[in-house]
């Protein structure tokens, strides 16, 4: 049997895997071969990546919120303080308050009625309410403002970029092996002066993504309008949304665009495992 290497396990260790890694040493302990002092040093070195990766998120939430129209000056002023509550939540490593573009995808034009809340959690979300993820001054907010709202817990699987300049979903690799129904994030802050060369190509890609086999559901959310914009959308497998990201010609040629020409300053992509959907 081939001896398995430290860097070999802990090269399996990320959100996904750590506990493949705890499994191959409980199963295979002759076969990491080394001495006694070795063997104290696996062990602090495991339990000090397990304690590591307490601080990582275990899932995240997207929640959508839609304000009737009387409340929609709430909306907005929920932007600034909601801030507060979420920075003050020792299980939320990573959120963002954002809002929204009409039809679902990138939209010059916002939809004032429709806002989101994204949240990394450091801990598992079993019970998906307002107040379990977000607290009780949010989930109050909401129900005096009679909003509505779905929640999308999501497990991240894989991924490369940075938002903020963080990894607020943890070092994901490239790829994995996951191939049933998925959500992605897209997002990236746009140069001012690549502004009008974004719109002009993505847009109308954008458009024709609610047409394509395996399609479920998106939004369009963003931070600053027009310039940190962000796509999530849903899929029915894998297969059907590499298809449309990397099959469709125009989709294809944007995406070599936007390398070519450095449209970003910034950018992010990841994938998620739909773990739950709830309407409130």
């Amino acid at each position: 049997m081939k001896m398995l290497q430290l860097k070999e396990i802990f090269s399996l260790v990320n959100l996904s895997s750590f506990k493949n890694a705890a499994n191959i040493f409980i199963k295979n302990p002759t076969s990491v071969g080394f001495s006694y002092l070795g063997m104290f040093n696996f062990f602090t070195d495991f339990l000090f990546k397990a304690f590591a990766l307490t601080c990582l998120p275990m899932h995240v939430s997207l929640t959508i919120i839609k304000y009737p129209t009387r409340f929609i000056p709430f909306a907005f002023f929920a932007m600034a303080i909601m801030r507060l509550p979420l920075s003050s939540r020792k299980n939320i490593s990573f959120y963002k308050l954002m809002g929204t573009g009409k039809n679902g995808t990138f939209d010059k034009t916002p939809d004032l009625h429709q806002w989101a809340i994204m949240a990394a959690h450091t801990d598992e979300q079993n019970h998906l309410t307002i107040e379990n993820l977000y607290g009780l001054f949010v989930a109050k907010w909401l129900k005096i403002f009679n909003c509505n709202a779905t929640i999308y817990l999501l497990e991240p699987i894989e991924g490369h970029g940075f938002w903020d300049g963080k990894k607020p979903f943890g070092n994901l690799a490239p790829k994995s092996d996951y191939e049933g129904k998925i959500a992605v994030i897209t997002r990236a802050t746009i140069k001012l002066n690549k502004l009008k060369y974004f719109w002009q190509n993505v847009a109308p890609v954008a458009a024709k993504m609610v047409k394509a086999d395996g399609f479920i559901t998106s939004y369009g959310v963003g931070e600053i309008p027009w310039i940190k914009q962000a796509t999530f959308s849903i899929w029915e497998s894998k297969a059907a949304m590499k298809n449309f990201a990397y099959g469709m010609k125009e989709h294809a040629e944007v995406i070599q665009k936007t390398r070519q020409q450095k449209w970003y300053s910034e950018d992010m992509f990841t994938r998620f495992k739909v773990i739950k959907e709830k309407k409130l």
